[in-house]
């Protein structure tokens, strides 16, 4: 499959420089979605090839301009939505109660 994540493939982007004093987790987020991965994984919610599948998926744009555990996320919503595990009405008003906590 080539897709917009297939990027490693591709000529042109220059080598990956790594600072190696960066941070596991940018932000607190991400530490959790790390965990979410782990207890949805270990849930038999999803293999890896169905989390991978779900990333690729994702639209081009939206790939490219979110980050690294932006992808997670997405695989892990879609996948536990498309097994029925959550629904979408219920993030959208976990979402709300969030938003009109801050």
């Amino acid at each position: 499959m080539n897709g917009i994540h297939d990027l490693g493939g591709m000529h042109g982007h220059g080598p990956v420089v790594r600072d190696h004093n960066e941070p596991l987790f940018e932000h607190d987020w991400e530490r959790r979605i790390f965990g979410l991965f782990f207890a949805a994984f270990a849930g038999g919610y999803f293999n890896v090839d169905e989390f991978r599948h779900m990333i690729e998926l994702m639209p081009p744009a939206h790939y490219l301009e979110s980050s690294y555990y932006e992808h997670w996320y997405h695989a892990i919503e879609t996948i536990l939505i498309e097994k029925g595990a959550l629904s979408r009405e219920e993030l959208d008003a976990r979402y709300a109660q969030l938003k009109g906590a801050h």
